[in-house]
Protein backbone atom coordinates (compact mmCIF):
# COMPACT_ATOMS: atom_id res chain seq x y z
CA UNK A 1 0.00 0.00 0.00
CA UNK A 2 1.24 3.47 -0.82
CA UNK A 3 2.32 5.20 2.34
CA UNK A 4 0.66 8.42 1.22
CA UNK A 5 -2.75 6.87 0.32
CA UNK A 6 -5.45 7.43 2.97
CA UNK A 7 -6.50 4.49 5.12
CA UNK A 8 -10.06 3.46 4.02
CA UNK A 9 -10.98 2.93 7.65
CA UNK A 10 -10.31 6.59 8.37
CA UNK A 11 -13.07 7.53 5.89
CA UNK A 12 -15.72 5.64 7.86
CA UNK A 13 -17.78 8.14 9.79
CA UNK A 14 -20.89 7.86 11.94
CA UNK A 15 -22.84 9.57 9.16
CA UNK A 16 -21.80 6.91 6.62
CA UNK A 17 -22.78 4.15 9.06
CA UNK A 18 -26.26 5.69 9.42
CA UNK A 19 -26.68 6.34 5.70
CA UNK A 20 -25.79 2.76 4.76
CA UNK A 21 -27.57 1.04 7.65
CA UNK A 22 -30.06 -1.66 6.50
CA UNK A 23 -32.48 -0.30 9.11
CA UNK A 24 -34.54 2.78 8.27
CA UNK A 25 -33.47 5.73 10.43
CA UNK A 26 -35.05 9.18 10.57
CA UNK A 27 -34.26 12.31 12.54
CA UNK A 28 -37.09 14.44 14.00
CA UNK A 29 -36.66 18.00 15.23
CA UNK A 30 -38.45 19.36 18.31
CA UNK A 31 -41.58 20.04 16.22
CA UNK A 32 -41.84 16.41 15.14
CA UNK A 33 -40.69 17.17 11.61
CA UNK A 34 -38.59 14.67 9.66
CA UNK A 35 -35.46 16.56 8.76
CA UNK A 36 -33.34 13.62 7.59
CA UNK A 37 -33.78 10.02 6.53
CA UNK A 38 -31.21 7.48 5.47
CA UNK A 39 -31.19 5.36 2.32
CA UNK A 40 -33.13 2.50 3.98
CA UNK A 41 -35.88 4.94 5.02
CA UNK A 42 -36.34 6.12 1.45
CA UNK A 43 -36.32 2.50 0.30
CA UNK A 44 -38.94 1.64 2.94
CA UNK A 45 -41.16 4.46 1.70
CA UNK A 46 -40.42 3.41 -1.90
CA UNK A 47 -38.47 6.63 -2.55
CA UNK A 48 -41.65 8.70 -2.46
CA UNK A 49 -40.41 11.03 0.29
CA UNK A 50 -36.90 11.79 -0.93
CA UNK A 51 -37.94 15.12 -2.47
CA UNK A 52 -40.53 16.01 0.19
CA UNK A 53 -38.34 16.41 3.25
CA UNK A 54 -38.64 18.13 5.63
CA UNK A 55 -42.19 16.96 6.41
CA UNK A 56 -44.19 16.32 9.61
CA UNK A 57 -43.82 12.73 10.80
CA UNK A 58 -47.52 12.79 11.71
CA UNK A 59 -48.36 13.00 7.99
CA UNK A 60 -47.18 9.40 7.69
CA UNK A 61 -49.47 8.05 10.42
CA UNK A 62 -52.75 6.32 9.59
CA UNK A 63 -55.84 8.30 10.66
CA UNK A 64 -57.02 5.56 13.03
CA UNK A 65 -53.73 5.55 14.96
CA UNK A 66 -52.73 9.18 14.50
CA UNK A 67 -53.81 10.50 17.92
CA UNK A 68 -52.23 7.57 19.77
CA UNK A 69 -48.91 7.97 17.90
CA UNK A 70 -48.91 11.76 18.33
CA UNK A 71 -49.23 11.35 22.09
CA UNK A 72 -46.34 8.87 22.07
CA UNK A 73 -44.07 11.26 20.16
CA UNK A 74 -44.92 14.19 22.45
CA UNK A 75 -44.03 12.18 25.54
CA UNK A 76 -40.76 11.07 23.92
CA UNK A 77 -39.84 14.64 22.96
CA UNK A 78 -40.51 15.64 26.55
CA UNK A 79 -37.98 13.07 27.75
CA UNK A 80 -40.29 10.10 28.44
CA UNK A 81 -38.60 7.67 26.04
CA UNK A 82 -40.23 4.17 25.96
CA UNK A 83 -37.70 1.41 26.58
CA UNK A 84 -39.39 -1.03 24.19
CA UNK A 85 -40.12 -0.80 20.48
CA UNK A 86 -43.52 0.64 19.60
CA UNK A 87 -45.82 -0.48 16.78
CA UNK A 88 -46.86 2.33 14.46
CA UNK A 89 -49.08 2.24 11.38
CA UNK A 90 -47.94 4.36 8.45
CA UNK A 91 -49.69 5.38 5.24
CA UNK A 92 -47.26 6.22 2.44
CA UNK A 93 -48.07 8.93 -0.12
CA UNK A 94 -48.83 6.19 -2.70
CA UNK A 95 -51.52 4.74 -0.39
CA UNK A 96 -49.56 1.69 0.81
CA UNK A 97 -50.03 0.98 4.52
CA UNK A 98 -47.20 -0.37 6.64
CA UNK A 99 -46.92 -1.65 10.19
CA UNK A 100 -43.52 -0.74 11.61
CA UNK A 101 -41.67 -1.44 14.81
CA UNK A 102 -40.29 1.91 15.98
CA UNK A 103 -37.46 2.30 18.49
CA UNK A 104 -37.21 5.89 19.78
CA UNK A 105 -34.06 7.43 21.19
CA UNK A 106 -33.02 11.03 22.01
CA UNK A 107 -30.63 12.82 19.67
CA UNK A 108 -28.70 14.06 22.70
CA UNK A 109 -28.60 11.48 25.48
CA UNK A 110 -27.30 14.08 27.93
CA UNK A 111 -30.34 16.37 27.70
CA UNK A 112 -33.98 15.59 28.40
CA UNK A 113 -36.31 16.24 25.48
CA UNK A 114 -35.41 17.67 22.14
CA UNK A 115 -34.89 16.04 18.73
CA UNK A 116 -35.48 12.30 18.27
CA UNK A 117 -33.91 9.50 16.31
CA UNK A 118 -36.34 6.76 15.24
CA UNK A 119 -35.32 3.35 13.91
CA UNK A 120 -38.10 1.80 11.78
CA UNK A 121 -38.41 -1.90 10.91
CA UNK A 122 -41.16 -3.05 8.54
CA UNK A 123 -43.12 -5.84 10.29
CA UNK A 124 -46.19 -5.77 8.04
CA UNK A 125 -45.68 -9.28 6.69
CA UNK A 126 -44.86 -10.61 10.15
CA UNK A 127 -48.09 -9.14 11.56
CA UNK A 128 -50.10 -10.52 8.65
CA UNK A 129 -48.58 -13.96 9.24
CA UNK A 130 -49.45 -13.74 12.93
CA UNK A 131 -53.05 -12.82 12.09
CA UNK A 132 -53.33 -15.62 9.54
CA UNK A 133 -51.84 -18.11 12.00
CA UNK A 134 -54.26 -17.01 14.73
CA UNK A 135 -57.14 -17.27 12.26
CA UNK A 136 -55.99 -20.73 11.18
CA UNK A 137 -55.78 -21.85 14.81
CA UNK A 138 -59.29 -20.49 15.45
CA UNK A 139 -60.70 -22.26 12.39
CA UNK A 140 -59.01 -25.51 13.42
CA UNK A 141 -60.52 -25.24 16.91
CA UNK A 142 -63.96 -24.46 15.50
CA UNK A 143 -63.59 -27.37 13.09
CA UNK A 144 -62.71 -29.78 15.89
CA UNK A 145 -65.66 -28.52 17.93
CA UNK A 146 -68.02 -28.82 14.96
CA UNK A 147 -66.76 -32.32 14.21
CA UNK A 148 -67.18 -33.41 17.83
CA UNK A 149 -70.69 -31.97 18.08
CA UNK A 150 -71.63 -33.60 14.76
CA UNK A 151 -70.30 -36.97 15.94
CA UNK A 152 -72.46 -36.88 19.09
CA UNK A 153 -75.50 -35.71 17.12
CA UNK A 154 -75.05 -38.55 14.66
CA UNK A 155 -75.41 -41.05 17.52
CA UNK A 156 -78.66 -39.38 18.60
CA UNK A 157 -79.98 -39.16 15.04
CA UNK A 158 -79.15 -42.81 14.37
CA UNK A 159 -81.38 -43.81 17.28
CA UNK A 160 -84.17 -41.37 16.28
CA UNK A 161 -84.27 -42.44 12.64
CA UNK A 162 -83.85 -46.10 13.59
CA UNK A 163 -86.73 -46.21 16.06
CA UNK A 164 -88.91 -44.37 13.53
CA UNK A 165 -88.15 -47.20 11.08
CA UNK A 166 -89.12 -49.77 13.71
CA UNK A 167 -92.38 -47.92 14.42
CA UNK A 168 -93.18 -47.69 10.72
CA UNK A 169 -93.05 -51.49 10.54
CA UNK A 170 -96.00 -51.59 12.97
CA UNK A 171 -97.74 -48.44 11.69
CA UNK A 172 -97.73 -48.59 7.86
CA UNK A 173 -99.32 -46.05 5.52
CA UNK A 174 -102.99 -45.70 6.40
CA UNK A 175 -102.42 -46.05 10.14
CA UNK A 176 -103.40 -42.93 12.09
CA UNK A 177 -99.89 -42.73 13.60
CA UNK A 178 -98.09 -43.04 10.25
CA UNK A 179 -98.14 -39.30 9.48
CA UNK A 180 -96.81 -38.38 12.95
CA UNK A 181 -93.96 -40.88 12.72
CA UNK A 182 -93.04 -39.68 9.24
CA UNK A 183 -93.00 -36.08 10.50
CA UNK A 184 -90.51 -37.08 13.24
CA UNK A 185 -88.35 -38.96 10.72
CA UNK A 186 -88.37 -36.09 8.22
CA UNK A 187 -87.26 -33.61 10.89
CA UNK A 188 -84.54 -36.03 12.00
CA UNK A 189 -83.36 -36.21 8.39
CA UNK A 190 -83.30 -32.40 8.22
CA UNK A 191 -81.14 -32.40 11.34
CA UNK A 192 -78.91 -35.02 9.69
CA UNK A 193 -78.42 -32.65 6.73
CA UNK A 194 -77.33 -29.87 9.08
CA UNK A 195 -74.90 -32.26 10.77
CA UNK A 196 -73.50 -33.15 7.36
CA UNK A 197 -72.83 -29.45 6.83
CA UNK A 198 -70.91 -29.31 10.10
CA UNK A 199 -68.91 -32.37 9.08
CA UNK A 200 -68.28 -30.85 5.65
CA UNK A 201 -66.87 -27.71 7.25
CA UNK A 202 -64.65 -29.77 9.58
CA UNK A 203 -63.76 -32.06 6.63
CA UNK A 204 -64.92 -35.15 8.52
CA UNK A 205 -67.88 -36.17 6.43
CA UNK A 206 -68.20 -39.45 4.56
CA UNK A 207 -67.47 -39.02 0.87
CA UNK A 208 -67.94 -41.66 -1.81
CA UNK A 209 -65.61 -40.38 -4.53
CA UNK A 210 -65.72 -41.82 -8.03
CA UNK A 211 -64.42 -40.75 -11.40
CA UNK A 212 -66.79 -38.16 -12.89
CA UNK A 213 -67.21 -36.29 -16.14
CA UNK A 214 -68.13 -32.78 -14.97
CA UNK A 215 -69.86 -32.02 -18.27
CA UNK A 216 -72.32 -34.84 -17.57
CA UNK A 217 -72.79 -33.78 -13.94
CA UNK A 218 -73.59 -30.19 -14.94
CA UNK A 219 -75.90 -31.30 -17.72
CA UNK A 220 -77.95 -33.32 -15.22
CA UNK A 221 -77.93 -30.45 -12.72
CA UNK A 222 -78.77 -27.61 -15.12
CA UNK A 223 -82.58 -28.00 -14.93
CA UNK A 224 -82.53 -27.92 -11.12
CA UNK A 225 -80.31 -24.83 -11.09
CA UNK A 226 -82.63 -23.09 -13.57
CA UNK A 227 -85.58 -23.68 -11.26
CA UNK A 228 -83.61 -22.48 -8.23
CA UNK A 229 -82.40 -19.17 -9.68
CA UNK A 230 -85.74 -18.09 -11.19
CA UNK A 231 -86.83 -16.74 -14.54
CA UNK A 232 -85.30 -13.27 -14.17
CA UNK A 233 -81.75 -14.70 -14.14
CA UNK A 234 -80.22 -16.08 -17.32
CA UNK A 235 -78.24 -19.32 -16.93
CA UNK A 236 -75.31 -19.82 -19.30
CA UNK A 237 -73.61 -23.22 -19.36
CA UNK A 238 -70.29 -23.19 -21.24
CA UNK A 239 -68.59 -26.59 -21.50
CA UNK A 240 -64.94 -26.89 -22.44
CA UNK A 241 -63.85 -29.55 -24.92
CA UNK A 242 -62.13 -32.71 -23.69
CA UNK A 243 -61.69 -31.37 -20.17
CA UNK A 244 -61.03 -34.83 -18.73
CA UNK A 245 -62.32 -36.46 -15.57
CA UNK A 246 -62.13 -35.71 -11.84
CA UNK A 247 -62.47 -37.82 -8.71
CA UNK A 248 -65.21 -36.54 -6.38
CA UNK A 249 -68.41 -37.44 -4.59
CA UNK A 250 -71.16 -36.55 -7.09
CA UNK A 251 -73.79 -35.74 -4.46
CA UNK A 252 -71.43 -33.44 -2.54
CA UNK A 253 -70.19 -31.81 -5.74
CA UNK A 254 -73.79 -31.09 -6.73
CA UNK A 255 -74.32 -29.57 -3.27
CA UNK A 256 -71.35 -27.25 -3.86
CA UNK A 257 -72.75 -26.04 -7.20
CA UNK A 258 -76.26 -25.58 -5.77
CA UNK A 259 -74.90 -23.54 -2.83
CA UNK A 260 -72.96 -21.27 -5.19
CA UNK A 261 -75.97 -20.90 -7.52
CA UNK A 262 -78.28 -19.95 -4.64
CA UNK A 263 -75.75 -17.39 -3.36
CA UNK A 264 -75.50 -15.94 -6.87
CA UNK A 265 -79.30 -15.72 -7.09
CA UNK A 266 -79.44 -13.82 -3.79
CA UNK A 267 -76.82 -11.37 -5.12
CA UNK A 268 -78.96 -10.60 -8.22
CA UNK A 269 -82.29 -9.50 -6.77
CA UNK A 270 -82.99 -7.39 -9.85
CA UNK A 271 -82.04 -10.13 -12.30
CA UNK A 272 -78.83 -10.79 -14.17
CA UNK A 273 -76.84 -13.68 -15.57
CA UNK A 274 -75.20 -16.74 -14.00
CA UNK A 275 -72.47 -18.45 -16.01
CA UNK A 276 -71.08 -21.88 -15.18
CA UNK A 277 -67.99 -22.64 -17.26
CA UNK A 278 -65.76 -25.71 -17.41
CA UNK A 279 -62.29 -25.92 -18.91
CA UNK A 280 -59.03 -27.80 -18.71
CA UNK A 281 -56.23 -25.69 -17.29
CA UNK A 282 -52.54 -26.07 -16.54
CA UNK A 283 -50.90 -24.47 -13.51
CA UNK A 284 -47.13 -24.03 -13.66
CA UNK A 285 -44.53 -21.29 -13.65
CA UNK A 286 -45.52 -20.17 -17.15
CA UNK A 287 -49.25 -20.38 -16.31
CA UNK A 288 -49.66 -19.13 -12.73
CA UNK A 289 -52.94 -18.63 -10.91
CA UNK A 290 -54.60 -15.31 -11.89
CA UNK A 291 -53.66 -12.60 -9.42
CA UNK A 292 -57.21 -11.46 -8.74
CA UNK A 293 -58.20 -14.86 -7.30
CA UNK A 294 -58.15 -14.89 -3.49
CA UNK A 295 -57.66 -18.05 -1.42
CA UNK A 296 -59.92 -18.81 1.58
CA UNK A 297 -56.88 -19.36 3.80
CA UNK A 298 -53.12 -18.94 3.70
CA UNK A 299 -52.64 -22.71 3.30
CA UNK A 300 -54.40 -22.52 -0.10
CA UNK A 301 -52.55 -19.48 -1.42
CA UNK A 302 -50.23 -21.69 -3.50
CA UNK A 303 -51.76 -24.34 -5.73
CA UNK A 304 -49.41 -27.17 -6.79
CA UNK A 305 -48.37 -27.30 -10.42
CA UNK A 306 -50.33 -29.74 -12.57
CA UNK A 307 -53.36 -30.26 -14.78
CA UNK A 308 -56.76 -29.28 -13.37
CA UNK A 309 -60.39 -29.27 -14.41
CA UNK A 310 -61.65 -25.76 -13.67
CA UNK A 311 -65.28 -24.94 -12.88
CA UNK A 312 -66.10 -21.21 -12.76
CA UNK A 313 -69.37 -19.96 -11.27
CA UNK A 314 -69.71 -16.31 -12.32
CA UNK A 315 -72.59 -13.96 -11.54
CA UNK A 316 -73.35 -10.36 -12.47
CA UNK A 317 -74.64 -9.47 -9.01
CA UNK A 318 -73.82 -6.85 -6.42
CA UNK A 319 -70.39 -8.29 -5.63
CA UNK A 320 -68.76 -8.73 -2.24
CA UNK A 321 -67.29 -5.72 -0.37
CA UNK A 322 -63.52 -5.83 -0.05
CA UNK A 323 -63.61 -5.78 3.77
CA UNK A 324 -65.99 -8.79 3.86
CA UNK A 325 -64.29 -10.93 1.20
CA UNK A 326 -61.68 -12.54 3.52
CA UNK A 327 -64.45 -13.70 5.91
CA UNK A 328 -66.91 -15.35 3.54
CA UNK A 329 -65.59 -18.90 4.03
CA UNK A 330 -65.74 -18.68 7.82
CA UNK A 331 -68.43 -20.79 9.50
CA UNK A 332 -71.61 -19.02 10.62
CA UNK A 333 -70.58 -15.80 8.82
CA UNK A 334 -73.47 -14.46 6.76
CA UNK A 335 -74.51 -11.15 5.26
CA UNK A 336 -78.12 -12.33 5.01
CA UNK A 337 -80.86 -11.32 7.41
CA UNK A 338 -81.25 -13.26 10.65
CA UNK A 339 -83.16 -16.46 9.97
CA UNK A 340 -82.34 -16.45 6.25
CA UNK A 341 -79.45 -18.91 6.45
CA UNK A 342 -77.09 -20.82 8.71
CA UNK A 343 -73.91 -19.15 7.46
CA UNK A 344 -72.55 -22.63 6.69
CA UNK A 345 -72.98 -22.47 2.89
CA UNK A 346 -69.54 -21.31 1.79
CA UNK A 347 -67.70 -23.01 4.66
CA UNK A 348 -69.40 -26.23 3.50
CA UNK A 349 -68.27 -25.54 -0.07
CA UNK A 350 -64.72 -25.03 1.16
CA UNK A 351 -64.78 -28.20 3.29
CA UNK A 352 -66.12 -30.39 0.46
CA UNK A 353 -63.64 -29.05 -2.11
CA UNK A 354 -60.68 -29.47 0.27
CA UNK A 355 -61.74 -32.99 1.29
CA UNK A 356 -62.01 -33.82 -2.44
CA UNK A 357 -58.41 -32.72 -2.99
CA UNK A 358 -59.37 -29.55 -4.85
CA UNK A 359 -58.98 -25.81 -4.43
CA UNK A 360 -61.48 -22.94 -4.35
CA UNK A 361 -60.75 -19.26 -5.02
CA UNK A 362 -62.88 -16.14 -5.30
CA UNK A 363 -62.65 -12.83 -7.12
CA UNK A 364 -65.25 -10.11 -6.71
CA UNK A 365 -65.88 -6.47 -7.53
CA UNK A 366 -68.70 -4.45 -6.03
CA UNK A 367 -71.57 -3.77 -8.44
CA UNK A 368 -69.89 -5.97 -11.08
CA UNK A 369 -70.18 -9.53 -9.82
CA UNK A 370 -68.37 -12.49 -8.27
CA UNK A 371 -66.37 -15.40 -9.68
CA UNK A 372 -65.86 -18.62 -7.73
CA UNK A 373 -63.17 -20.82 -9.32
CA UNK A 374 -63.03 -24.50 -8.38
CA UNK A 375 -59.88 -26.43 -9.35
CA UNK A 376 -60.04 -30.25 -9.33
CA UNK A 377 -56.93 -32.37 -10.07
CA UNK A 378 -57.39 -34.00 -13.45
CA UNK A 379 -57.58 -37.80 -13.56
CA UNK A 380 -55.45 -39.45 -16.27
CA UNK A 381 -57.23 -41.00 -19.26
CA UNK A 382 -56.13 -44.57 -18.51
CA UNK A 383 -57.09 -44.30 -14.83
CA UNK A 384 -60.46 -42.78 -15.77
CA UNK A 385 -61.21 -45.56 -18.28
CA UNK A 386 -60.29 -48.25 -15.76
CA UNK A 387 -62.41 -46.66 -13.00
CA UNK A 388 -65.46 -46.25 -15.25
CA UNK A 389 -65.23 -49.88 -16.39
CA UNK A 390 -64.83 -51.13 -12.81
CA UNK A 391 -67.83 -49.10 -11.65
CA UNK A 392 -70.00 -50.49 -14.43
CA UNK A 393 -68.96 -54.05 -13.54
CA UNK A 394 -69.64 -53.44 -9.85
CA UNK A 395 -73.15 -52.18 -10.58
CA UNK A 396 -73.85 -55.32 -12.60
CA UNK A 397 -72.34 -57.86 -10.20
CA UNK A 398 -72.98 -56.54 -6.70
CA UNK A 399 -76.72 -55.91 -6.84
CA UNK A 400 -78.29 -56.73 -3.47
CA UNK A 401 -81.69 -58.40 -3.44
CA UNK A 402 -84.65 -56.53 -2.02
CA UNK A 403 -84.94 -59.32 0.56
CA UNK A 404 -82.87 -58.13 3.54
CA UNK A 405 -83.56 -61.07 5.85
CA UNK A 406 -80.75 -63.42 6.73
CA UNK A 407 -79.27 -65.89 9.17
CA UNK A 408 -76.10 -65.88 11.22
CA UNK A 409 -74.62 -64.62 14.49
CA UNK A 410 -73.56 -61.00 14.75
CA UNK A 411 -71.57 -59.40 17.57
CA UNK A 412 -72.78 -55.82 18.03
CA UNK A 413 -70.46 -53.57 20.06
CA UNK A 414 -71.85 -50.05 20.70
CA UNK A 415 -71.52 -47.91 23.85
CA UNK A 416 -74.53 -45.68 22.97
CA UNK A 417 -77.46 -47.60 24.44
CA UNK A 418 -80.22 -46.21 22.11
CA UNK A 419 -78.16 -47.00 19.01
CA UNK A 420 -77.35 -50.49 20.27
CA UNK A 421 -81.00 -51.24 21.15
CA UNK A 422 -82.24 -50.07 17.74
CA UNK A 423 -79.58 -51.96 15.77
CA UNK A 424 -80.07 -55.17 17.77
CA UNK A 425 -83.86 -55.10 17.36
CA UNK A 426 -83.62 -54.26 13.66
CA UNK A 427 -81.26 -57.16 12.94
CA UNK A 428 -83.19 -59.62 15.08
CA UNK A 429 -86.30 -58.69 13.10
CA UNK A 430 -84.38 -59.68 9.96
CA UNK A 431 -83.58 -63.13 11.35
CA UNK A 432 -80.07 -62.70 12.79
CA UNK A 433 -78.83 -63.84 16.19
CA UNK A 434 -77.37 -60.83 18.01
CA UNK A 435 -74.77 -60.74 20.79
CA UNK A 436 -74.69 -57.30 22.43
CA UNK A 437 -71.73 -55.58 24.08
CA UNK A 438 -71.53 -52.02 25.44
CA UNK A 439 -67.72 -51.77 25.32
CA UNK A 440 -64.65 -53.34 23.73
CA UNK A 441 -63.77 -55.38 26.81
CA UNK A 442 -67.22 -57.02 26.86
CA UNK A 443 -66.92 -57.66 23.13
CA UNK A 444 -63.71 -59.64 23.70
CA UNK A 445 -65.36 -61.65 26.49
CA UNK A 446 -68.27 -62.57 24.20
CA UNK A 447 -65.84 -63.61 21.45
CA UNK A 448 -64.04 -65.89 23.93
CA UNK A 449 -67.36 -67.68 24.57
CA UNK A 450 -69.03 -67.56 21.15
CA UNK A 451 -66.20 -66.74 18.72
CA UNK A 452 -66.73 -69.83 16.56
CA UNK A 453 -70.36 -68.81 15.94
CA UNK A 454 -69.79 -65.13 15.11
CA UNK A 455 -69.73 -64.32 11.39
CA UNK A 456 -69.74 -60.51 11.53
CA UNK A 457 -68.63 -58.01 14.14
CA UNK A 458 -70.40 -54.62 13.98
CA UNK A 459 -68.52 -52.19 16.21
CA UNK A 460 -68.43 -48.49 16.93
CA UNK A 461 -65.05 -46.85 16.37
CA UNK A 462 -64.85 -44.48 19.35
CA UNK A 463 -65.85 -45.91 22.74
CA UNK A 464 -64.79 -45.27 26.34
CA UNK A 465 -61.90 -47.49 27.37
CA UNK A 466 -60.99 -49.80 24.51
CA UNK A 467 -61.95 -48.45 21.08
CA UNK A 468 -63.24 -50.55 18.21
CA UNK A 469 -60.02 -50.94 16.17
CA UNK A 470 -58.04 -51.97 19.29
CA UNK A 471 -60.68 -54.59 20.12
CA UNK A 472 -60.49 -55.97 16.56
CA UNK A 473 -56.68 -56.10 16.76
CA UNK A 474 -56.97 -58.30 19.87
CA UNK A 475 -59.61 -60.56 18.27
CA UNK A 476 -57.98 -60.96 14.85
CA UNK A 477 -55.12 -63.37 15.78
CA UNK A 478 -57.59 -66.02 16.99
CA UNK A 479 -60.36 -65.28 14.45
CA UNK A 480 -58.64 -63.97 11.30
CA UNK A 481 -61.61 -64.67 9.00
CA UNK A 482 -64.37 -62.89 10.92
CA UNK A 483 -65.93 -60.04 8.93
CA UNK A 484 -65.85 -56.54 10.44
CA UNK A 485 -68.11 -53.51 9.95
CA UNK A 486 -67.05 -50.29 11.66
CA UNK A 487 -69.79 -47.74 12.38
CA UNK A 488 -68.98 -44.13 13.24
CA UNK A 489 -70.30 -40.59 13.29
CA UNK A 490 -67.05 -39.52 11.63
CA UNK A 491 -66.12 -40.10 7.99
CA UNK A 492 -64.40 -43.21 6.69
CA UNK A 493 -61.30 -41.29 5.60
CA UNK A 494 -60.87 -39.87 9.12
CA UNK A 495 -61.02 -43.44 10.43
CA UNK A 496 -58.45 -44.61 7.85
CA UNK A 497 -56.09 -41.71 8.68
CA UNK A 498 -56.22 -42.56 12.38
CA UNK A 499 -56.18 -46.35 12.27
CA UNK A 500 -54.68 -47.30 8.91
CA UNK A 501 -55.68 -49.96 6.41
CA UNK A 502 -53.67 -52.95 7.60
CA UNK A 503 -56.83 -55.05 8.01
CA UNK A 504 -59.70 -55.22 5.52
CA UNK A 505 -62.90 -53.74 6.90
CA UNK A 506 -66.28 -52.35 5.92
CA UNK A 507 -67.63 -48.99 7.00
CA UNK A 508 -71.11 -47.60 7.69
CA UNK A 509 -71.46 -43.92 8.56
CA UNK A 510 -73.97 -42.68 11.11
CA UNK A 511 -76.77 -41.82 10.98
CA UNK A 512 -78.00 -44.91 9.15
CA UNK A 513 -81.46 -46.34 8.60
CA UNK A 514 -82.74 -49.84 9.29
CA UNK A 515 -82.54 -50.61 5.57
CA UNK A 516 -78.95 -49.34 5.25
CA UNK A 517 -77.83 -51.44 8.23
CA UNK A 518 -79.53 -54.60 6.98
CA UNK A 519 -78.21 -54.01 3.44
CA UNK A 520 -74.66 -53.65 4.72
CA UNK A 521 -74.90 -56.89 6.71
CA UNK A 522 -76.30 -58.72 3.66
CA UNK A 523 -73.57 -57.25 1.46
CA UNK A 524 -70.75 -58.27 3.84
CA UNK A 525 -72.08 -61.80 4.36
CA UNK A 526 -72.27 -62.18 0.60
CA UNK A 527 -68.60 -61.27 0.08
Amino acid sequence: MNAHSPDPASQLTLASFIENSPIAIVGLDTDGTIVQGNRAFHSLTQHTLASKLPMPFNDLLTPAKKSEAEALLKRAQAGDIPSEAQHLELTLPNGVELIVSALLSPFNSQAAGGPLIIHLIDITEQKNLELRFAHSQKMQAVGQLAGGVAHDFNNLLTAMIGFCDLLLMRHPAGDQSFADIMQIKQNANRAANLVRQLLAFSRRQTLQPKVLDLTDVLAELSNLIRRLIGENIELKMVHGREIGHVRADQGQLEQVLINLAVNARDAMTGGGSLSIRTSKTLIDRAHPLPRDLMAPAEEDSTIPNGEYVLVEVVDSGCGIPKNILPKIFEPFFSTKAVGSGTGLGLSTVYGIIKQSGGYVYVASKENEGTNFSLFFPSVGQQEAATAVAAEAAEKTESHISGDLTGKGTILLVEDETPVRIFAARALRNKGYTILEADCGETGIELMEKHGQEVEVIVTDVIMPGMNGPTMIDKITPQYPNVKVIFISGYAEDIFVNNYGTERSFNFLAKPFTLKQLASKIKEVLGK
